[in-house]
């Protein structure tokens, strides 16, 4: 089974943008042994992320669950993978060592340029410095480590300059979404600015490409894969099955954004997780009724609860800011992919062709 492991609320940054409450709750050593247990326990091996808050705050606790997971698999001759979302501030060499002994894959919440405007430390002084030296130290050990954006309104002029200044960093992986939720809020000009950030961006994007070099920008991507081989987005998710998120108590929920919410409960790693509750919340994602006659109803994020949630307060319900963001992406995703599968058509298999 996989899970994501959320050891902390509490976090460095003090991020603009950040819809989650931070406090001191913590995972203890037993609840932590008992989610190991648990991951070992069905399937075919065990998955981990380790969450917060910063989940390096309670990096012990990354080290503790890698021990028991070693003896797990020495046990049960199942193998465990291992993957983590940081800041980045609280990265070192050591914990680089580790986490490349075990094949760890790593995910730095880096926002670029853009870093200093919205992921401030607490005192209100920027972060980017410090990020970039622990990014190209995390580069240096895990050269395919990816960089996560997320592009807020009042930092979308510099979109596009972030993209081309991490990728001079070196990161070759970068997965992009806008800011949702209730901190931050987007203007038809901020609208306006994003479509144009993202068509330079588009426009940096294919150039690399037809160089010849490796690279993945998400949502770009995504859409292209997803649309030539004709998946729904919606297909990512399997909410309640694929990648269940732990609190800090040992609850057990379908997905990141309905930690805490009680109705959205599905077990706890001391008693194991209630199938018959889990197949009955995994029947509640559903598209909208809103967006069934859509054309575009299988190719966007109408079915993401998450996004929904934070948008609306409805899992059912997709805000109007989701919907012209999906359009815009679908479209300019569109035009790259018919751009290159006109005019360089080799490149074009060469890349999305397997």
């Amino acid at each position: 089974m996989n899970f994501t492991l959320h050891l902390t609320e509490n976090c460095n940054l003090g991020c603009v943008y950040c819809p989650n409450p931070k406090s001191a709750k913590r995972m203890s050593d037993d609840v932590l042994y008992a989610a190991c247990e648990l991951a070992f326990s069905r399937g075919k091996g065990a998955g981990f992320c380790f969450f917060g808050g910063e989940p390096l705050l309670a990096k012990d606790l990354i080290y503790k669950a890698i021990d028991r997971c070693t003896e797990l698999s020495a046990k049960t001759g199942k193998k465990a993978n291992y993957k983590m979302t940081t800041n980045g501030t609280l990265l070192d060499e050591a914990f680089l060592e580790r986490s490349c002994s075990v094949g760890m894959m790593i995910g730095l919440s880096f926002d670029g340029l853009m870093q200093d405007k919205s992921r401030c430390f607490k005192d209100g002084s920027g972060s980017r410095e410090t990020v970039e030296k622990n990014a190209r130290l995390l580069l240096s050990r895990i050269p395919n480590a990816y960089a996560m954006m997320t592009v807020a309104p009042f930092a979308v002029s510099s979109y596009f300059d972030s993209v081309r200044y991490l990728y001079s960093l070196g990161f070759r992986r970068i997965i992009a979404t806008i800011a949702y939720g209730n901190k931050v809020s987007w203007t038809d000009s901020d609208i306006d600015l994003l479509r144009s950030e993202l068509d330079r961006i588009a426009e940096f994007y294919t150039d690399i490409l037809l160089n010849g070099v490796r690279f993945y920008f998400s949502p770009f991507d995504s859409k292209i894969t997803e649309c030539i081989k004709d998946k729904n987005t919606a297909d990512h998710c399997h909410l309640g099955f694929r990648q269940m998120p732990i609190d800090t108590d040992g609850s057990i929920y379908p997905c990141t954004q309905f930690v805490g919410d009680k109705d959205w409960y599905i077990g706890n790693v001391f008693d194991g997780i209630d199938v018959n509750r889990q197949i009955v919340i995994s029947k509640r994602a559903s598209m909208p009724e809103e967006c069934r006659e859509c054309e575009l109803n299988r190719r966007c994020t109408n079915s993401c609860g998450c996004t929904n949630r934070l948008e609306t307060g409805d899992e059912n319900k997709v805000s109007p800011l989701t919907c012209t963001y999906e359009r815009m992406i679908i479209e300019i995703s569109d035009r790259i992919a018919g751009d290159l599968f006109k005019n360089h058509y080799d490149i074009f298999i060469q890349r999305f062709g397997r």
